[in-house]
C-alpha cells in the first residue's frame, strides 16, 4: 500500500525527528521551515541552548536508531548540585546510580543531527519558507519564501511541529475552534554563560550535574556543556518589587544583586554585563488546548500543542515521546489520518496536561525545596522506601525521568505517595524519626504494586 504525502510544518528538534520516523514508515514526507538550513547558515534557535535529555526522548532516538550518535555529543549529568546561600554545595543525585542519569545537549546540536537523519530517510526539507494560510477546507497551505514570494503547496494530510508560537495553529484555530488557553508563570529567565576552563580545568565547577542556586521565590541553574562551559539561567519574577526583572533593568542593577544573591556564581561569568544587556528576557507560559486536530486534515504535536515551561526538563522529552506514537498510530491507520489523529489525542493529552502540572511544581521545588529540611527528609524516606520495597515506591521524578511509565500515571501515583510520605513523617524534619518496617508494612498495605515498566 502506497503511504500518503504528509506534510510537516516546522524543522526543530521534535519535526526533525517526526519526519524521520515517518519517513522510515514508507510515508513521502515534505517539511517547511521558516527558518534558514542551520546546517548552512549555523544555529540561530531561539530558546535555550542546552537541553536535559532523559529516558522517554532517549528510547524516542533508539526507536530511530539515533541515541548513541546524541550520547557522544552529551554531557552526563547526576543529579541537582544543590548551592544553598552561604552553605556547603552538595549533590542530590536523580536516580539510585549511574544507570539513572539525564544528559544535558545542544539543542543546535541535536537539531542538525536529527535534519541529516531525515535527509537520509528520504524527506524533502525546504528552508526560508515561512506560512502564511492554511486553507483546511481545500487542503492547500500558502507560503512564503526569504523574499515574500508566495506560493502553494497542496496537504492533504498537515501535521504542525512548528513551536509554542505555531502558525499552523493559529490557521486551525481560525478554522475551528481548538478551545486555546495560555498561561503566564509571571517569570520570565534571562541566559548567561560560564566559559570553559583556561588550564587543565576544562569546567569550572563540576560537570556531571545540574547546578541550582535555590534562593525561594528564585533561582540560577546551569546546564554543561560538552566544551567546557556552563548555560546558565536566571528565574526571576516578570515583575513586581525587588527582585525582578522590573527592578533588575540593567547589568549594573543585576550585578549588584548577584554579589549578594550569588556570590559564588558571579566570579565564574566573566562576561556578565555583556550577557545580561545583550539577552532578552524570555517568558514562561503553558498552553493548552481542548482540541490539538481537525479530523484528519491536521494536527498539532509538540510544544505547538502542549508548550510547557522547562522544570522538569521534559519538554523535549514528551515531544519525541509524541513522535513515535503518532508514527506508529499512522503506520498502522495507512491513509486514514482522521482517526490516527484524534487517537493520538485521546492517548497524549492526558498525559500532556500532567507532565505540564509537574514541571509547575518543579519549579517551586527547585527554587525553594531543595534546600527546606522537610522536603530533605521526605526524599530521604522515599529513597529508604524504594530501597526496601522497589516493588511498591519509585520517587516521581524517577518514574518521569527513567522510565516509560505515563506521565498521568506517575502524576497520580506521586500524589498518593507523597500523601503516605507526609503521614509517615508527621511533620518531622528527620526520616531517622520514622520506624522502616512499620514504613514499609503501611506502604505495602496503602498503595498497589507498580506496573513493570522501567527502562527502555
Amino acid at each position: 500500500m502506497t503511504r500518503q504525502a504528509i506534510t510537516l510544518i516546522g524543522g526543530g528538534l521534535v519535526g526533525a525527528l517526526l519526519a524521520q520516523q515517518l519517513a522510515k514508515r514508507g510515508f513521502q514526507v515534505e517539511i517547511f521551515e521558516k527558518r534558514p538550513d542551520p546546517r548552512r547558515v549555523g544555529f540561530t534557535g531561539g530558546r535555550s541552548i542546552n537541553l536535559a535529555l532523559a529516558e522517554r526522548g532517549l528510547q524516542a532516538l533508539r526507536t530511530a536508531g539515533l541515541a548513541e550518535d546524541v550520547l557522544q555529543r552529551a554531557v552526563m549529568m547526576r543529579g541537582r548540585m544543590v548551592h544553598p546561600l552561604g552553605g556547603t554545595s552538595g549533590l542530590q543525585r536523580y536516580g539510585v546510580d549511574d544507570s539513572e542519569v539525564i544528559w544535558s545537549v545542544s539543542r543546535g546540536g541535536l537539531n542538525m543531527l536529527l535534519l541529516d537523519a531525515a535527509e537520509a530517510a528520504g524527506v524533502k526539507m525546504h528552508f526560508g519558507q515561512s506560512l502564511v494560510a492554511a486553507d483546511l477546507h481545500s487542503k492547500r497551505i500558502v507560503l512564503a519564501d526569504e523574499n515574500g514570494t508566495l506560493h502553494q503547496h497542496d496537504a492533504p494530510a498537515l501535521i504542525g511541529a512548528d513551536g509554542a508560537g505555531s502558525a499552523l495553529r493559529a490557521a486551525m484555530d481560525d478554522y475551528q475552534s481548538l478551545g486555546i488557553r495560555v498561561e503566564s508563570l509571571g517569570h520570565g529567565y534571562k541566559e548567561l554563560e560560564i566559559p570553559p576552563g583556561t588550564g587543565s580545568e576544562r569546567f569550572a565547577i563540576e560537570p556531571h550535574a545540574l547546578h541550582i542556586w535555590p534562593r525561594g521565590g528564585y533561582m540560577c541553574i546551569a546546564l554543561p556543556n560538552t566544551e567546557g562551559s556552563f548555560t546558565v539561567t536566571l528565574f526571576l519574577p516578570a515583575h513586581g518589587p525587588h527582585p525582578s526583572f522590573d527592578t533588575l533593568t540593567d547589568a549594573a542593577a543585576a550585578a549588584s544583586f548577584f554579589r549578594q544573591d550569588f556570590p559564588d556564581l558571579l566570579p565564574l561569568i566573566p562576561r556578565f554585563a555583556e550577557d545580561y544587556d545583550s539577552h532578552p528576557v524570555g517568558t514562561l507560559s503553558t498552553l493548552y488546548l481542548d482540541r490539538w486536530h481537525v479530523d484528519g486534515r491536521a494536527l498539532l504535536i509538540g510544544d505547538a500543542a502542549h508548550a510547557i515551561v522547562p522544570f522538569h526538563g521534559q519538554g523535549m522529552n514528551c515531544g519525541f515521546e509524541d513522535t513515535v506514537v503518532l508514527a506508529n498510530l499512522l503506520a498502522e491507520a495507512g491513509r486514514d489520518t482522521g482517526d490516527a489523529f484524534a487517537e493520538f489525542q485521546r492517548i497524549r493529552q492526558p498525559n500532556a496536561n500532567a507532565i505540564a502540572a509537574m514541571a509547575l511544581e518543579n519549579y517551586i521545588e527547585m527554587r525553594d525545596s531543595v534546600a527546606d529540611p522537610h522536603y530533605l527528609a521526605k526524599r530521604e524516606l522515599g529513597a529508604r522506601l524504594a530501597e526496601r520495597a522497589p516493588t511498591h515506591f519509585m520517587a516521581r521524578y524517577r518514574m518521569v525521568t527513567f522510565t516509560h511509565l505515563p506521565y498521568a500515571y506517575a502524576f497520580e501515583r506521586g500524589r498518593a505517595q507523597d500523601i503516605l510520605l507526609e503521614q509517615l513523617l508527621h511533620g518531622s524534619t528527620s526520616a531517622d524519626d520514622v520506624q522502616l518496617d512499620a514504613a514499609v508494612t503501611t506502604l505495602q498495605a496503602t498503595l498497589p504494586p507498580l506496573p513493570q515498566l522501567r527502562h527502555g
